[in-house]
């Protein structure tokens, strides 16, 4: 008797893609009766860590009789912790409460606090945990804070925005006619040239910096960036001798993210500074009034 081997192949593919359908209507249906982003619930959690969060800091200023007046939540995102008398804080404790209540809540991890003077509204001390230590910003440690009326304002990340059920049905059928091409596209597509993908580094004479690898390599040394500093040398390498707006910075490295932390831009700056101050070269400048420049010489 004669195999046919076409025959075959052909009901391979099919149960391939049935499997693939059946895959997919699974999804949908599964993705059609979640919910995403934050609940009822997870909101009113959230104010109960930010009343102990406001508990626990009367209690480190020795006062255990006035109250933490009601949670104001300014928006979706955005909460302040009001007192009833003035306080005192030490930033040390203010950090390390903030971050052992908040760990609690898997939406509460990416955050800003800021303590405002209640009268001036004026940033009396800040810190920012962006959920990589190393890009943590926590000034100033160690300094106990005069007394005085002051509102704890933390702003949290945006919360993933909900996706409608169309995108999920769009993006189902795209990956399907995908599956589709994998499976009946001509032989002479299948092979791919790996060797002519291009690599993405960055050469500035001796300065190499490969932003997939995170790294800066000069004169046959490596030297880490962080993710942070990273993604701004690759902003800098991108359009090099160029002037490139502070606003244009804060938007691509955290606005993007929800996060706008404002005052680390500098701080960032000068780190990729000091990595780079061994090539005369090369140099990240100030254009006063406007942003930065990636000065290159080479």
């Amino acid at each position: 008797m004669r195999f046919d081997f076409k025959n075959l192949q052909d009901r391979k593919r099919r149960y391939i893609i049935g499997l693939t359908f059946l895959f997919l209507s699974i999804s949908l249906i599964g993705l059609a009766f979640s919910k995403e982003g934050r609940s009822s619930f997870d909101e009113a959690k959230t104010e109960i860590l930010l009343r102990k969060l406001g508990h626990q800091l009367l209690l480190q200023s020795a006062d255990s009789t006035s109250r933490v007046l009601p949670i104001e939540r300014i928006t979706p995102d955005e909460y302040r912790i009001r007192f009833e008398q003035h306080i005192t804080f030490q930033p040390d404790s203010l950090l390390n409460t903030a971050k052992d209540l908040l760990a609690e809540d898997p939406f509460t991890r990416h955050y800003i606090v800021n303590v405002l003077n209640c009268a001036t509204n004026a940033v009396a001390y800040g810190f920012a945990i962006a959920g990589e230590k190393e890009d943590d910003i926590v000034p100033c440690l160690g300094r106990e804070q005069t007394s005085g009326c002051y509102i704890i304002a933390i702003k949290f990340k945006q919360a993933e925005k909900s996706t409608t059920k169309g995108v999920y049905i769009l993006g189902s059928l795209s990956a399907l006619a995908f599956v589709c091409f994998a499976l009946f596209r001509p032989s002479s597509l299948q092979k791919t040239a790996k060797d002519d993908q291009p690599t993405a580094v960055f050469n500035f004479g001796s300065v190499q910096f490969d932003p997939h690898e995170k790294q800066l390599r000069i004169n046959n040394e490596c030297i880490d960036l962080t993710r942070t500093e990273a993604r701004l040398m690759h902003i800098f390498a991108l359009s090099p001798n160029e002037t490139i707006t502070r606003s244009q910075l804060q938007k691509e490295i955290w606005e993007d993210e929800g996060v706008i932390v404002g005052r680390s831009l500098d701080m960032f700056i000068s780190k990729l500074r000091k990595k780079l101050e061994t090539v005369p070269d090369i140099n990240i400048i100030v254009v006063r009034g406007k942003g930065y420049k990636l000065e290159s010489r080479v």
